[in-house]
């Protein structure tokens, strides 16, 4: 499919990380509040601490998290508040809960310049090389990238879709799946996103999970 739809197969992990940001806890998840993904996502995008993520079946989840992903989930993509920060976590949100039946991770607000920086850096210098030179962060952490895609709406649309449908770690070398892994975390609290377009108009997106 060429580079412009080239989906990074590396996550990156590592430890040590500059900068320690507190940020709120995630909310508790209510199926029945989170039925309006646009909604949801635009309360959060004013502060620490919004969620975003569209609701899923309340008797699907009412048992907690399920063990495994639901195969071939794909949710619609969540509508366009305007604020493709909030719209990318509510869309990794949504596919926590409509797919999975996980709680949501925070929107990490105050680490969303840093990993603007980490798009637009990588951009230039390659990918994941950001992960060391601009770290966002405290920790251990993961980092998910989409590479020069077409926008930032086709990031959120398509390449976490692709990234969500890896699937879990299934012992096979020569599958990628930990992409997945980072958006189903139970390590990890909270989520930001980060969007650079270069001068050629490609867009190149970044996840950090902390």
């Amino acid at each position: 499919m060429g580079t412009r739809f080239l989906l990074v197969a590396a996550l990156a992990l590592a430890s040590g990380c500059q900068g320690a940001i507190s940020d709120e806890p995630p909310r508790a998840f209510d199926a029945d509040a989170g039925t309006d993904a646009g909604a949801d996502a635009g309360a959060g995008a004013g502060g620490e601490g919004g969620t975003g993520g569209s609701g899923g079946d309340p008797g699907q989840c009412a048992g907690g998290p399920l063990a495994s992903p639901i195969p071939n989930c794909t949710p619609t993509p969540v509508p366009n508040t305007g604020d493709i920060h909030a719209d990318c976590v509510a869309r990794i949100n949504q596919f926590r809960w409509d797919c999975q039946c996980l709680p949501p991770l925070s929107r990490w607000v105050s680490g969303e310049s840093c990993t603007d920086s980490n798009a637009e850096y990588d951009s230039v210098n390659g990918v994941h090389a950001s992960f060391s030179a601009i770290p966002c962060g405290t920790g251990s952490r993961a980092q998910n990238e989409c590479p020069n895609w077409p926008s930032n709406e086709v990031i959120i649309s398509g390449c976490l879709q692709a990234m969500w449908d890896e699937g879990p770690e299934d012992g096979n070398p020569n599958t990628v799946n930990g992409h997945y892994e980072s958006m189903a975390t139970s390590t990890y609290t909270r989520v930001a996103c980060g969007f650079f377009t270069t001068p050629s108009g490609n867009v190149w997106g970044v996840q950090n999970f902390d």
